[in-house]
């Protein structure tokens, strides 16, 4: 009998090991985890599941990497997927969810999209039933008012700076409805898409010959030089910060601080994490997805550097001060 109990023990806490060391979600990352946005996200899917589930992350590095590589790198997800076979996947922005979900929607696998700036169903040709997720729609005509009542004199033109990455092209499609230019409250507010470090450098040196007032900095990590290689997101910053000769302004968190920009009506990663944490949640314990419609992360804050403030000469208003978190 005590042969028999030892082999039943030894059996179950071999099971057990097994169980623990099963992948109950793989996070596909578009990025990197050294990119705020993703690691703002991941530390919120982290903190809502990670208690009762077991986390696997993959990134995908397509901001970093040339695009010629993206669907390689989207293999290599692929493979991690056939091999873990997880309860459930979570695809974490644009690129992510373009390259597998076409794949997953023929799964039987749950899953759950954050940060996608893209209507979702222009990835599949019909919707699929095991899709459902977060939305990521940047504040741009909000942020934009906002800064009417910061900039004085009132500001009558703001040069808004994207790179050519997926992301860019598809919030600001969203947003701009293919327009390169939106009048917000009588500021207007043109649009550019960049690629090159070389055009990126003459659009911020000549901004207010150009008869801009401020710039927003939307995306800037897929910018590369003459030799296609990717220019460091923080040299990016750096050098705008340094070179720019009016007030830099952001749509998203991380670019906001000392040696970054003033700041603004923000997203952050983090919400984005929250709501698709809480949506997986659901699917594990037994809701459908498709009985899960989509939402959207459109709640922002308002983040300013006070140092950036003081560089710039600029003092909020009571209306935005009230509200708003300052850093350093």
């Amino acid at each position: 009998m005590k042969i028999i109990a030892a082999l039943m023990l030894s059996l179950s806490l071999l099971m057990l090991s097994k169980q623990a060391s099963a992948t109950d979600i793989l996070v596909v990352e578009s990025y990197h985890q050294e990119y705020s946005w993703d690691a703002s996200y991941k530390r919120a899917l982290i903190e809502s599941l990670g208690d009762q589930y077991s986390l696997d992350f993959f990134q995908m590095d397509t901001k970093r990497l040339p695009a010629s590589v993206h669907p390689a790198q989207a293999e290599k997800a692929w493979q991690i997927y056939k091999q873990k076979r997880p309860r459930l996947v979570i695809l974490g922005d644009d690129n992510a969810l373009k390259y597998l979900g076409p794949k997953l929607a023929k799964e039987n696998v749950p899953v759950v999209y954050l940060g996608i700036n893209n209507n979702p169903r222009s990835y599949f040709e019909t919707a699929p039933i095991n899709f459902t997720g977060v939305l990521e729609r940047p504040l741009f005509k909000r942020s934009i008012a906002s800064l009417a009542k910061i900039l004085k004199p009132r500001p009558k033109k703001i040069l808004v700076l994207f790179d050519g990455g997926t992301t860019a092209k598809a919030a600001v499609t969203e947003a701009f409805d293919g327009d390169i230019g939106i009048n917000v409250f009588g500021v207007s507010a043109k649009l550019r898409l960049i690629k090159s470090w070389v055009e990126w450098k003459v659009q911020i040196s000549r901004a207010r010959q150009h008869g801009y007032d401020a710039i927003i900095m939307g995306l800037y990590h897929t910018i590369t030089d003459v030799h296609g290689k990717n220019i460091p997101a923080d040299e990016v910053m750096s050098w705008t910060v340094e070179n720019s000769k009016i007030p830099l302004f952001s749509f998203w968190d991380f670019s906001v601080g000392k040696g970054k920009t003033a700041g603004g009506l923000v997203l952050s990663g983090e919400e984005q994490g929250r709501l698709a944490g809480s949506i997986a949640g659901q699917i594990l314990t037994g809701a459908e997805p498709s009985k899960i419609y989509p939402k959207t992360a459109e709640q922002g804050r308002y983040l300013f550097s006070k140092s950036m403030l003081n560089r710039y000469g600029l003092v909020l208003p009571d209306s935005i001060s009230m509200l708003s978190t300052l850093t350093d």
